[in-house]
């Protein structure tokens, strides 16, 4: 079983799945982002943990100079391969804990979907250092479930996670419950321990609709479920599949997006 320091090493395992069906972001998320902080050809932003460019596609059309920090290699291959044709783009393959960023040179420093994977007192340590004063941290995430539209599905996948899944993890399933706007302020206000201020928050939602076969393909980028020894995995899929098929073929994900903007005096 990989231990939870080496989870976000699978990420690199799966990368062209993750690339085809991790989704990006909302462009009203951008708009909070840059209401916020003044980003242009003169800036100079570090995203942390860019995976294939599901996020950073937007940062780069206002000309600003964006370093991209992947840690898995073939991320970066596809990083490269998708967003080459940005001349303000340089990529840096690593672990952000262990690259030097000077002093006082970002305008931006953001990570969408990542930041949970760094330790937070080096974290946040490390990007305030980083930015300048007036410089703000973006730190934003995906956070999907099962939409409640069919309770009898939801209820028979959870009771497949319990006999595959928490099994194989020990450990007993908490109820479902949605991403909530507390749960945010709680992780904006992390960032006041460090020294930021200005502290902000927002939540975005929307709705995606996967076929059988193509949330299979999504469950296979998520570190904790490709981390399940091989054999359990493909079976407790095909469960997942039989049971999406049994009920009309079609799941849908609720997702909540949340934002946390925080500022250097």
């Amino acid at each position: 079983m990989n231990n939870g320091n080496e989870l976000n090493r699978t990420f690199d395992t799966a990368s062209t799945l993750y690339d085809k069906m991790r989704p990006g972001y909302p462009a009203e998320l951008y708009q909070e982002i840059f209401g916020y902080v003044r980003i242009d050809e003169n800036s100079h932003v570090v995203e942390i943990g860019s995976g294939s460019g599901q996020a950073t596609g937007p940062l780069l059309d206002t000309g600003c100079k964006l370093i991209a920090v992947e840690y898995g290699e073939h991320l970066s291959e596809l990083l490269r391969k998708n967003l080459g044709e940005y001349n303000n783009l340089s990529i840096i393959t690593g672990k952000f804990e262990d690259i030097s960023f000077a002093e006082s040179s970002c305008d931006l420093v953001f990570s969408a979907t990542a930041f949970h994977w760094i330790p937070e007192e080096t974290g946040y340590k490390k990007v305030f250092s980083m930015l300048r004063s007036g410089g703000a941290f973006a730190r934003f995430a995906n956070r999907p479930s099962i939409s409640q539209n069919c309770a009898s599905l939801v209820h028979e996948i959870e009771e497949l996670y319990d006999e595959y899944y928490y099994r194989f993890y020990e450990k007993k399933r908490s109820p479902q419950q949605f991403f909530t706007k507390e749960q945010a302020e709680k992780i904006a206000v992390t960032a006041e321990k460090y020294g930021f201020t200005d502290v902000r928050c927002h939540l975005f939602h929307r709705e995606r609709v996967f076929k059988a076969d193509e949330y299979i393909r999504l469950l296979s980028t998520y570190s904790d479920h490709i981390a399940i020894e091989r054999t359990v995995r493909e079976e407790f899929f095909s469960k997942i599949a039989e049971t999406i098929n049994k009920y009309g073929g079609n799941i849908t994900i609720y997702d909540t997006i949340d934002l946390e903007l925080a500022r250097k005096p």
